[in-house]
C-alpha cells in the first residue's frame, strides 16, 4: 500500500521524500520541479521489534516498511488540467492514502505560487481540487514548519480539518512520527516472527485473520494454513523468554478465523 505526499508547489514535499528515504529527487525553488513521482521504501520505527529480536539473539533484524510516492505540486484549477493537473491527479488515484504537505515555514528566497503562505487557504486549495476531482482517500496533514514557524503552527493546529503532525526535513524532526502515522493512516498494523536467525516485522491490513495475515511470509500460508501460535509481544517481553512464556500457558494456539493484533508475536503451521 502506498500514500502519496501532495500539496501545491514549493512546500517542501520533495524535500520530505528526500528526507524520508535518504535519496536524493530534485527539490528546486520553481513550480512543477517535480513531474514524474518518485518512489521509496521507508522502514517504520518500531521499538518492539529491536527488542524481541534482543530477546530471541537474533542474526537479523527487518522491520516492516512504508511506501510513499512524491507526487507534483497541484494548483488551483488542477481538476481543469491547470498546471498539468490532470496527469498529477491520476498520480493521486493510484496511492491508498495521501499526505498533504502545508507550508507554514517563512522563506523570501523559496517563491509561494499565492505570493504569500498562508497554511489554511493552501489547504483549502488542495481539498477543493482534490473533491473537484473525486478523490476521497485518508489525509494526514503535514505541516512544514521550522524553528521560526513554530509560533504560526500552534495558532493553527486547531483549525486544521484533521489528523496532523508538524515536520522540519531539514533537520531531519517529526520523521518518526510522520511514518508511524502514515502506517496508521493506512490502516496497517505489524505482528512478529522471531528467532535466532530472524527476527522480523511483517505488515497486515487491520482486521485481517491469521490466514490472510501469513500470506505477507508466503502465499502458500493461506491455503495451507493449519492453526497459528499467538502470543502478544508485551506478554512475551514480560515473560522472559518463549519458551517461558510456553510453561506459563501463555501462548495460545488459533484457529482460521482469529485475527491478527497489533503486536502479535506469531508462529504459523502449515
Amino acid at each position: 500500500m502506498k500514500i502519496g505526499i501532495v500539496g501545491l508547489p514549493n512546500v517542501g514535499k520533495s524535500t520530505l521524500f528526500n528526507a524520508l528515504t535518504k535519496q536524493s529527487v530534485p527539490a528546486e525553488n520553481y513550480p512543477f520541479c517535480t513531474i514524474n513521482p518518485s518512489v521509496g521504501i521507508v522502514p517504520v520505527p518500531d521499538e518492539r521489534l529491536q527488542k524481541l529480536s534482543a530477546l530471541s539473539h537474533s542474526k537479523k533484524t527487518i522491520p516492516a516498511v512504508v511506501e510513499f510516492v512524491d507526487i507534483a505540486g497541484l494548483v488551483k484549477g488542477a481538476a481543469e488540467g491547470e498546471g498539468l493537473g490532470n496527469k498529477f491527479l491520476s498520480h493521486i488515484r493510484e496511492v491508498d492514502a495521501i499526505a498533504e504537505v502545508v507550508r507554514v515555514f517563512q522563506d523570501k528566497d523559496i517563491i509561494h505560487v499565492h505570493e504569500k503562505v498562508d497554511p489554511l487557504f493552501d489547504i483549502e486549495i488542495i481539498n477543493l481540487e482534490l473533491e473537484k476531482a473525486g478523490l476521497k482517500k485518508p489525509v494526514l496533514y503535514v505541516l512544514n514548519s521550522s524553528e521560526a514557524a513554530e509560533n504560526v503552527t500552534e495558532k493553527i493546529k486547531g483549525k486544521v480539518p484533521g489528523r496532523f503532525v508538524a515536520v522540519d526535513p531539514v533537520f531531519g524532526t517529526g520523521m518518526d512520527t510522520l511514518i508511524v502515522e502514515a502506517y496508521a493512516l493506512l490502516d496497517l498494523i505489524s505482528f512478529f516472527t522471531t528467532g535466532e536467525d530472524e527476527t522480523r516485522a511483517w505488515t497486515s491490513r487491520r482486521g485481517s485473520t491469521a490466514p490472510e495475515a501469513g500470506k505477507a511470509l508466503h502465499t502458500d500460508f493461506r491455503d495451507k494454513f493449519i492453526r497459528a501460535e499467538v502470543i502478544h509481544y508485551a506478554l512475551l517481553m514480560e515473560a522472559g523468554s518463549y519458551l517461558a512464556a510456553r510453561e506459563k500457558g501463555l501462548v495460545r494456539t488459533e484457529g482460521r478465523e482469529y485475527v491478527v493484533q497489533d503486536g502479535d508475536v506469531i508462529e504459523f503451521k502449515i
